[in-house]
């Protein structure tokens, strides 16, 4: 079976979820071969010959390939100003590639002007004409090569982003089309979310002979065999090319557990989606990583867990598996505790994401998101003391917040600033399906079949437009939060940011 990631994603570290399939199917005696399109795509375009015009332009494709490498040495991140040049001059050569396209496309992004992911017949649009896509040519050249080593017809395209959505249609067309005796399964966040949905009906079923969502291990073996499941198997990378990615070293990704343990928090997709919390034991996830350690041996290893849990962390503290690693975490009585903390760094943490949401409490109380203040300042200070950088979420605009209470969320970040390594600023979008709709205003975004999202009346007249106005004018003004906003890694953000936090922790100190 081929295995695809579609463009676009951040490269810097490969798929996990392909990884994961590979593992399984190989420890059931299935073979597979493993695509990342998204890299290789990427990596495709930026050796595309271009005819630049303005200055920056000429300059960032003159050294796209010198700025690729310095990308996958560690001595760039040693320079904050020279790895912001480095990956914007990247990023501008990547966007004048599209030139003669009606997109724009990031590295981190692909928008299609005239064609929405959140419209069923736009994407069919894009499977019908797959030749008009700008990943076409790369696709037509690469495909045949992977699928004459195919010894059976199955071939699967993993969908987790809306940046996919129009690629990876693109590329299903071209499938149906040109091969048609192989077929084609899709699964991945996208799509699980899709399927999740009450209102669902299928639109793709002459595209797709399958769609699955969630973990889709089990799912997969059925679809291929009727040989029973011989159980968990660990993630594998095998195939992929582990050095081209755009990070210094090997970002190893890995998730233990699918949903959320706390999966109380309003608004939150998890618990929209309706998506059970389930978990490897703490000791075969302690197992897998050193194994893949020494497998592979990661220069860090990314957590995916929606939140690493404490009895995780107690495991790695006793149990040190020989990489550093980062991920997101709750705020909790643990992290409080400078001693817990400083074991913490010691098992290799070197960056936590917190989505501490709101510096109102009772915005805070709201969301039911089971955290109070005085416990995320000290866990705050104790990371810092203990020198694990923080990437600290923040939402804005939620049913229950003014701007009184967002300025409260200004006055905690001030306070806490020295705390605070980066900072990701959102404003609020309601999950279409959750049960708080039914107490809300709804206005639709878009009259798109597949939107995630519903627009609404805010119930104390804090609405999107006087928000946005809030963070430029004020919050992103703020003389001590702009500088922890500028050292945010462009594109690449919380994905790159414990690459750099090592500078960040040093600039705090002095």
């Amino acid at each position: 079976m081929l295995l695809i990631f579609s463009p676009v994603a951040k490269a810097c570290e490969p798929p996990a979820g392909i990884s994961r399939l590979a593992g399984f199917l190989r420890g059931n005696n299935q073979e597979c071969t493993l695509w990342d399109a998204n890299l290789e795509g990427q990596l495709y375009l930026l050796k595309q010959k271009q005819s630049p015009v303005d200055t920056w332009s000429k300059r960032a494709w003159k050294n796209v390939q010198t700025n690729i490498e310095a990308l996958k040495s560690q001595r760039l991140y040693n320079n904050n100003d020279r790895y912001q040049r480095a990956v914007r001059d990247t990023n501008r050569a990547l966007t004048q590639s599209c030139t003669d396209f009606d997109i724009n496309i990031s590295l981190a992004d692909y928008q299609d002007t005239s064609l929405s992911p959140h419209r069923s017949r736009d994407l069919l649009r894009c499977a019908e004409e797959y030749k008009n896509n700008i990943f076409f040519p790369f696709f037509k050249k690469r495909l045949p090569e992977l699928l004459a080593r195919q010894n059976d017809p199955w071939i699967g395209i993993s969908i987790n982003y809306l940046s996919q959505a129009v690629p990876a249609f693109t590329l299903a067309g071209l499938i149906k089309k040109e091969y048609p005796t192989f077929n084609i399964i899709a699964g991945g966040g996208l799509i699980t979310s899709w399927l999740r949905g009450p209102a669902w009906v299928n639109p793709f079923t002459k595209l797709f002979k399958h769609l699955i969502a969630g973990p889709s291990e089990e799912s997969l073996l059925k679809i291929l065999t009727d040989t029973p499941s011989s159980g968990y198997q660990s993630p594998e990378f095998t195939g992929l090319s582990l050095d081209k990615y755009l990070a210094p070293g090997l970002i190893l990704p890995y998730n233990g557990s699918t949903g959320c343990y706390w999966n109380r928090c309003s608004f939150c997709p998890e618990k929209a989606e309706g998506n059970p919390y389930m978990t490897l034991p703490s000791e075969q996830i302690i197992k897998d990583l050193h194994m893949l350690v020494d497998k592979y041996n990661p220069g860090l290893i990314h957590m995916l867990d929606n939140a690493v849990a404490p009895a995780l962390m107690k495991h790695l503290i006793r149990d040190p598996v020989g990489a550093p690693w980062y991920g997101f975490a709750r705020v909790s009585r643990e992290l409080s505790s400078l001693e817990f903390c400083r074991d913490l760094k010691n098992s290799g943490c070197v960056m936590l994401k917190l989505g501490i949401e709101s510096g109102s409490q009772e915005v805070l109380d709201a969301m039911d998101k089971g955290i109070n203040l005085e416990l995320v300042e000290k866990s705050l200070w104790a990371l810092k003391k203990a020198g694990i950088a923080t990437y600290v979420y923040l939402l804005f605009g939620t049913p229950s917040e003014t701007i009184d209470r967002a300025r409260q969320t200004l006055d905690f970040t001030v306070r806490n600033a020295d705390g605070i390594s980066f900072l990701n600023l959102a404003v609020f979008n309601l999950p279409r399906y959750s049960t708080e709709c039914n107490t809300l205003e709804l206005r639709n975004f878009s009259d798109g079949d597949l939107g995630l999202y519903s627009d609404f009346k805010h119930p104390l007249g804090w609405n999107r437009q006087e928000v946005r106005k809030f963070l430029s004018s004020e919050f992103k003004a703020h003389p001590v939060i702009r500088p922890i906003l500028q050292r945010d890694p462009p594109f690449f953000t919380s994905n790159h940011a414990p690459l750099l936090a090592r500078n960040t922790l040093k600039d705090n100190e002095e």
